[in-house]
C-alpha cells in the first residue's frame, strides 16, 4: 500500500490513476494517524514552496513526515515540488524546507532567456549518475514530463540520481537512502513514469 500525503497542492488524482493502471493500491489522506501506519510514501505537490511548508505545518503532517522518514526510515519519492520540499530552503520563500536532503532550491537564470524560458516545460531526457533501484531495467532514453520554474542545487554530489539539460544541467532526481525526490512528473510520463513507480512500488 503506498499513501499519498495530500496537503492540498498539486492533482492528486492522476498520481493516483498511474498507480491503479500498475496495479498497486494507495490511499490518499492527510490524516496522521494514516501517515503513522504507511509504509511507503508519495510526497506530490504542484503550487509555491512556502505554501507547501505552511500547510505540512498547519495539518500536522510534518512532525509524522518527519518520524517516517527520519527515524523509520520508510520509502519516500518526493514528486515535483514535494522534491524541493525536502530540501533545507528554496529561493522562492522564506521558510525553512523539511532538510531532509543537503541541498537547495533555486530559481532558473538563463543565458539565452530568448531561447530557454521559465518555466522548463515539457518533455526532457535524464542521464543517470548511479545506480539505483527505481531505474532498474528502464531504457537509456527514458524521457519525463517536466513543469517547473525552480531546480535543486545538490551540496552533496554523492545524492544525485539523474541530471537533465535545459540550457544548463539541473538536476532531476535525487536519491539517499530511503530519501527519493524527481522534479519531474512521473504520473504525466506514460510508459517512462509507469515504469519507475512500479519500481519504487516494488523494489522498496
Amino acid at each position: 500500500m503506498i499513501t499519498v500525503i495530500d496537503y492540498k497542492t498539486g492533482n492528486l488524482g492522476s498520481i493516483r490513476n498511474m498507480l491503479k493502471k500498475i496495479r498497486q493500491e494507495s490511499i490518499v489522506t492527510s490524516d496522521p494517524t494514516e501517515i503513522e501506519s504507511a509504509t511507503k510514501i508519495i510526497l506530490p505537490g504542484v503550487g509555491s514552496f512556502d505554501q507547501g511548508m505552511e500547510n505540512l505545518v498547519k495539518m500536522n503532517i510534518k512532525e509524522i513526515l518527519n518520524k517516517k522518514v527520519i527515524i523509520d526510515k520508510i520509502p519516500v519519492l518526493g514528486i515535483c515540488l514535494g522534491m524541493q520540499l525536502m530540501t533545507l530552503r528554496s529561493e522562492e520563500g522564506k521558510l525553512q524546507g523539511l532538510g531532509w536532503i543537503d541541498a537547495e532550491t533555486a530559481r532558473f537564470i538563463f543565458d539565452d532567456p530568448s531561447r530557454f524560458k521559465s518555466p522548463h516545460m515539457g518533455w526532457n531526457n535524464v542521464r543517470q549518475h548511479k545506480e539505483s533501484r527505481i531505474l532498474k531495467d528502464m531504457s537509456p532514453d527514458s524521457r519525463f514530463y517536466f513543469v517547473h520554474a525552480y531546480y535543486v542545487k545538490s551540496n552533496n554530489h554523492s545524492d544525485i540520481l539523474t541530471s537533465t539539460e535545459y540550457e544548463k544541467e539541473f538536476i532531476s532526481s535525487f536519491e539517499k537512502e530511503n530519501i527519493l525526490g524527481v522534479q519531474f512528473h512521473p504520473e504525466k510520463s506514460h510508459k517512462f513514469g509507469m515504469a519507475l513507480l512500479k519500481n519504487f512500488a516494488e523494489l522498496y
